[in-house]
């Protein structure tokens, strides 16, 4: 997922995207017996572009559709946000209507055997390790999909019905004018709904209201078999929340319907800082542990940072100027807990007090006090003006190497004393993101799979790689990091898990899945028993007929 902002880590505009994103993606086919052990070969640094088949199947070219195929120049489909695994597909479907996907995916099954052709769907291409890429196969362009608009229902339970290629950001803008809004989020707004609720959808509201994949009542789901389905937990539910986590392995969301809450017009914005992690950390179990809290909470590890206060966004205000300007920070690790609160102007009667109340609760260090006001579509789109400040200055599209963990509550004070204190004291270059949620809040029955603890972290690396650096914020050294850290969670038998997962072998896939990996499988075999969608995910792979 990725990410939230820390304004006074405003180094340089990298750094400060940064903050703001935790996007959210990830798996794939080994062979439709789903028992293959061999790992798949992936491109070493540096990462070439790997072309796709020489030849187009005749048949995809004469086959009737209401959008239709383009064939040449598709690098646009073999490139994603992690700007890591490139691979082109032999085509690119632009559909208009759900059945274009469905007959494409059906076509591809009834094919001869011998084929290897795959499909996955791509909606803003925000994966990080190729998972939305198909080598020599078919790339869906899921924000080409037509049909019904966004519509929202507001009677008691009220939802809203979107297609699965449409944007979060609209549908933010949608519900407002009903004044509701969805309840849990991502840390970017610009995201497909189908990208993210293939993963989970993760944010500062988790704590509150679970992830994305919590809040949804139904799907319209096209299988690897090519049948449109509609399903809910009491219509095809096995489907339903096999492909809620599912990571593109059972179907491809068309339609989605999400849960709605009343939205605020406001936010109450607060920023403070922790010289010591144990205090940070019980205060933000404190917050999710809380009936009256706040309506959002993510934290933020700030490593090799000077000037910190001086660097604030000036849209920030200390509480106490004359005491923030005699902070120091020594050159300490330190800690940033990001707090909101929603509010409508014409009903403040007690926020403020709330507030006060729930501050005085804390044992952050006084001086650091920050606060600011801004609306809530602000808020929530935060990220939009750094990503297009980024993008005129060329540093959006740079290899993104993150790595997203979920670490069990028990064992966070040693994981923080191990890679904050040791493996990244000493050359940390980009965000990282730490705060837990409840894990009472998430469904069980979704293939999304977390540590087994009530309340466990999510811990998010979120570095920035120049494509010719060599140094400590290269690309290798930043994936030999993220491999040591992964190392020193196995060997200290963390129970920790991948959040956006990234394995090579089904070995991996399976410890990852652990005793979910039979439910998970089983339904591969049943609704994509030929392993055709999701192939960039690396889970299982398609059998293929030797002539």
């Amino acid at each position: 997922m990725g990410s939230p902002a820390c304004g006074f880590l405003k180094q340089n505009n990298v750094i400060f995207l940064q903050f703001f994103v935790i996007l959210v993606w990830s798996c794939i086919p080994h062979t439709t017996n789903i028992c293959s052990n061999h790992s798949f070969d992936t491109p070493t640094i540096p990462f070439p572009h790997h072309s796709g088949s020489s030849s187009v199947p005749s048949s995809l070219k004469t086959l009737t559709l209401d959008g239709y195929f383009t064939f040449d120049n598709l690098e646009h489909a073999a490139n994603d946000f992690g700007n890591i695994f490139h691979y082109l597909p032999t085509a690119v479907l632009h559909p208009k209507s759900v059945s274009d996907i469905s007959s494409t995916i059906k076509h591809i099954m009834d094919m001869d055997s011998a084929t290897k052709l795959t499909v996955a769907a791509r909606g803003r291409g925000h994966s990080l390790q190729g998972q939305a890429q198909a080598y020599g196969g078919v790339v869906i362009n899921m924000e080409s999909l037509e049909g019904p608009g966004i519509f929202v229902e507001t009677s008691e339970v009220p939802y809203v019905d979107v297609s699965g290629g449409e944007l979060w950001v609209n549908v933010l803008h949608e519900t407002l004018k009903y004044g509701l809004s969805p309840k849990s989020w991502t840390d970017y707004l610009h995201l497909t709904v189908g990208g993210t609720l293939s993963n989970a959808g993760i944010s500062g509201q988790a704590f509150r209201h679970g992830p994305q994949i919590n809040n949804v009542y139904q799907l319209q789901v096209v299988t690897g078999r090519g049948e449109v389905i509609t399903c809910s937990d009491t219509k095809t539910a096995d489907l339903f929340y096999g492909v809620l986590g599912g990571l593109g392995q059972f179907g491809i969301i068309t339609r989605a319907r999400i849960s709605l809450g009343p939205a605020k017009k406001m936010v109450k914005w607060i920023r403070v800082l922790y010289s010591e992690f144990s205090t940070f950390s019980n205060d933000q179990e404190h917050l999710i542990s809380s009936n009256n809290s706040f309506d959002y909470m993510e934290g933020f590890v700030i490593i090799n940072r000077t000037g910190l206060l001086n660097s604030w966004r000036s849209s920030f205000n200390p509480k106490n100027p004359i005491q923030a300007s005699q902070f120091s920070s020594d050159g300490k690790i330190l800690y940033c807990l990001e707090m909101v609160k929603y509010y409508n102007p014409e009903k403040m009667d007690g926020l403020n007090q709330d507030i006060e109340e729930l501050l005085s609760e804390l044992n952050y260090i006084p001086s650091t006090l920050f606060l600011s006001e801004v609306s809530y579509v602000e808020f929530l789109d935060r990220v939009r003006m750094s990503e297009i400040k980024l993008r005129s200055k060329g540093l959006w599209e740079v290899p993104h190497p993150w790595l997203n963990l979920l670490i069990p509550k028990s064992r966070i004070l040693d994981f923080a004393r191990e890679v904050f204190g040791k493996i990244v004291k000493d050359s940390s270059n980009g965000p990282i993101l730490i705060y837990p949620f409840n894990k009472a809040k998430w469904n069980n029955r979704t293939s999304m799979v977390t540590p087994e603890e009530d309340i466990i972290y999510l811990v998010a690396f979120l570095p920035s790689a120049p494509p010719l650096s060599t140094g400590t914020d290269g690309l290798e050294h930043i994936m030999t990091q993220n491999k040591r850290i992964l190392d020193f969670c196995t060997k200290a038998g963390f129970g920790a898990k991948q959040y956006l997962p990234h394995y090579r072998t089904l070995d991996e896939w399976r410890a990852h899945f652990g005793t979910h990996w039979e439910t998970f499988a089983q339904r591969k075999s049943a609704y994509d028993p030929f392993a055709i969608l999701a192939p960039g995910q690396r889970i299982f792979q398609k059998a293929v007929s030797i002539p």
